[in-house]
């Protein structure tokens, strides 16, 4: 099946991550996937939840909004509603988990690092992108708030994320929208550098699909995210951001 932007069925879209993209925040990075863009800021507050208070632990938390004409059709803000959407909230989640997966808390001590990930363009996978993002802002506001030594360093490991699916009968790495709207299976993979999942997604949209199709989506997944890792690596080592202890090269 030829893909519509003409890449091969493995091939990730291109992908940039620009570092400090905002003025005021710690840490920020504006991550493109393709047509796919998304702002990722990440603040430091010198205070824990209520329930974490005394426990010596600190927090990583995110929001996750979509701005109203980040699509082809405008729509509401959630604001406007008065309330977060199911999507949302779940998204929100995952970057939340995905983050403190490689993240030692201890290290961090009691305050609490926001990650609000803002949607400017959506065509496809705009929660692997923001996990993707958010771990560069992250590592970014890390460096900017703290001087942590080697052995302090909060972060653990490495995050990415990243979309799969078969269309048309064939396996396909990074879904567009046009192609995960015709998907019968697709997928978002979050994985470590170590090669562990914090989160695997997958939906049968028409057939279910077999234990062989999972492990190639999951191998294709993995490619790309390894490709991933490659790009945090590099604008993190160009802003002077130490790897994660124990970061797998």
């Amino acid at each position: 099946m030829i893909r519509s932007d003409g890449r091969r069925p493995d091939e990730l879209r291109p992908v940039s991550i620009e570092p400090g993209f905002l003025k005021y925040a710690e840490g920020s990075a504006l991550i493109t996937v393709g047509n796919t863009r998304v702002l990722c800021a990440a603040s430091v507050d010198d205070k824990v939840p209520q329930w974490m208070k005394g426990r010596g632990l600190g927090w990583v938390t995110a929001e996750y909004s979509m701005l109203p004409r980040a699509t082809q059709e405008r729509t509401q803000r959630e604001s406007a509603k008065g309330r977060v959407g199911g999507r949302t909230h779940e998204i929100q989640r995952i970057i939340g988990r995905a983050l403190r997966a490689v993240t030692d808390t201890a290290k961090l001590g009691e305050r609490t690092v926001w990650i609000d990930c803002d949607v400017l363009q959506a065509d496809g996978g705009t929660r692997t992108a923001s996990v993707t993002g958010a771990y560069v802002a992250l590592a970014l506001a890390l460096r900017n708030a703290d001087n942590f030594s080697a052995s302090k360093w909060p972060l653990t490991g490495m995050i990415a994320a990243t979309s799969v699916g078969i269309v048309g009968g064939t396996p396909m790495l990074d879904l567009a929208y046009d192609e995960d709207s015709q998907a019968h299976t697709d997928m978002n993979v979050f994985m470590t550098d170590a090669g562990k999942y914090v989160e695997i997604q997958g939906t049968a949209e028409a057939a279910p699909f077999d234990r062989q199709e999972l492990d190639t989506m999951l191998a294709l997944a993995e490619r790309g995210i390894r490709s991933l890792f490659d790009s945090q690596r590099r604008v993190l080592a160009a802003a002077g951001v130490p790897l994660a202890a124990g970061a797998h090269v």
